[in-house]
This record gives structure tokens, sequence and C-alpha cells, in this order.
């Protein structure tokens, strides 16, 4: 049974930085194309960031709002993936989701929440 677990949510105040991990629990972690979602209340769920797989090389792809802000990471020995949040600001605030993907399958963790904060 595939499992996605978030851990590093919490309570930040503007500017400040959290470090959020996702343990999955996969046979072939490599082949998986990694992501971070987040869904803001009343808000669509929206892709903050994603690492794709070892075959696809890898590549990341950032929304717009946090280009140069987060840094989404996988350590494929480990399976793991991470998203490194700076300069948090307000319009952060949210439940954080990890996904996992390929053509054929998608997995979700239960989310982390993110409020930013002063």
């Amino acid at each position: 049974q595939v499992q996605l677990v978030e851990s590093g949510g919490g309570l930040v105040q503007p500017g400040g930085s959290l470090r959020l991990s996702c343990a999955a629990s996969i046979s072939l972690f490599a082949v998986y194309t990694m992501g971070w979602y987040r869904q803001a209340p009343g808000k669509q769920r929206e892709l903050v960031a994603s690492v794709a797989s070892l075959t696809s090389g890898g590549t990341t792809n950032y929304a717009d709002s946090v280009k140069g802000r987060f840094t989404v990471s996988r350590d494929n020995a480990k399976k793991m993936v991470y998203l490194q949040m700076n300069n948090l600001k307000p319009e952060d605030t949210a439940v954080y989701y990890c996904r996992s993907s390929t053509p054929a399958t998608d997995y979700w963790g239960q989310g982390t929440q993110v409020t930013v904060s002063s």
C-alpha cells in the first residue's frame, strides 16, 4: 500500500522559512514524478512545485508565485521529497500536499498546514 506522509508544517512569521518533507512508501520511487500542491481555504488546489522522475532527468517546475523563494528536491535513496520555503508570505498559507504520480498512478498525502502570520 502506497503511503505519502508530509511533515514540517507550522506557524511562521512573514519572511520566515519552513522545510516540508514527504516520506514515501513506494516501490521504484525514482520513476515517480513528485509534486507539492497547496490548497487555501475557498480556493482550488494548485501546483506549487514538482520534480520529475530520475528517468526524466529530475527536472523541476515551479508556480510563478513561488519562483525564487521555494526549492523542491528529492532523495531517491531515502524515498523523500522536500520543499524548502523561504521568504514566506501570508498568501502562502494553505494545506500543502505531497503527490506522487506516473502516467498510470496517482497518490496523495494527507497534507500539512502552513500558516504565515505575524
